[in-house]
């Protein structure tokens, strides 16, 4: 049965993926009025594919006019956010350009530029093509960036992702620090960013914690599923491959010490301006 498309709406997801699978229940719970798009319109959501190079209203006089609009893909260079902005205001004029609030999910890769920790005031790649039209919302319409560290939860499972980024020793020896949120804190950040905007922000959104790759292949190659016997003898030849390298570097134990993993992130700023804070448990 098709779901009834509203007129009016809290919150509207432009690209219902992966993020909404656990955005959505959380706004059911805390009765926050919401609409979806996707490409094709699957499971009742709003058919929508944004068009960087079309100036047809007629996609956007489909969808609802939303208080809150939230942008999970990505918006690439100049023009794209100015573009969505303004053919999106043009036909959703009930409520004013003033008051609507936009957010843009974005990564945490952006943050390139020091090798020390890094928030959400650190300079960052302002040339990525991400960042120009994180950059270009914010200053056009007053919109509110979430840079997220990596993502996992659901489809999403680290112990399955792992074992693809190493062919060699070297691609565990390159890597040091690694961070992570779970999906449940992602929909937790949006519905305070929500509740609590602050316009042309840009956040830094991880779950408070330093996680060293070392530690990680380890724990992961124990942790993953039974597979193939393939797959298991590449597991233990990670773990053969960590503790080769926990005795050429004279590591002790596991995890390093946090001021040797070079790149790191602070995200708690995000989380104290919201007062909120990460719910979900340590990535294991």
């Amino acid at each position: 049965m098709l779901r009834q498309k509203p007129k009016e709406v809290d919150l509207l997801i432009l690209g219902a993926g992966w993020t909404s699978t656990f955005l959505v229940p959380r706004l059911e719970t805390e009765n926050i009025s919401h609409a979806e798009t996707t490409t094709t319109g699957r499971d009742g959501t709003i058919p929508f594919k944004f068009d960087a190079d079309s100036a047809d209203e007629e996609p956007y006089k489909n969808l609802p006019s939303a208080h809150t609009v939230l942008v999970t893909f990505p918006l690439i260079g100049p023009g794209q956010s100015k573009h969505l902005v303004s053919l999106y205001q043009k036909t959703h004029q009930s409520i004013t350009s003033q008051t609507r609030r936009w957010i843009q999910l974005g990564s945490t890769g952006i943050f390139s530029k020091i090798g020390g920790w890094n928030d959400e005031s650190s300079a960052y790649d302002t040339e990525d093509k991400r960042a120009v039209a994180e950059d270009e919302l914010r200053d056009f319409a007053g919109g509110c960036i979430l840079n997220l560290a990596g993502l996992y939860g659901g489809t999403r499972q680290p112990r399955n992702f792992a074992p693809r980024l190493v062919k060699e020793k070297d691609d565990i020896r390159k890597r040091k620090a690694v961070h992570f949120v779970h999906g449940d804190d992602v929909a937790r950040a949006i519905v305070a960013t929500h509740r609590k905007f602050l316009p042309g922000k840009r956040w830094i959104v991880a779950d408070l914690r330093v996680y060293d790759w070392y530690d990680l292949f380890l724990t992961l190659s124990a942790t993953a599923e039974d597979g193939t016997a393939e797959e298991e003898s590449k597991r233990e030849q990670m773990r053969e491959w960590v503790g080769e390298l926990m005795v050429e570097e004279g590591i002790k134990a596991l995890p390093r010490d946090t001021e040797t993993l070079g790149r790191k992130l602070d995200s708690r700023g995000f989380w104290k301006y919201h007062g909120v804070w990460p719910g979900h448990e340590r990535l294991a």
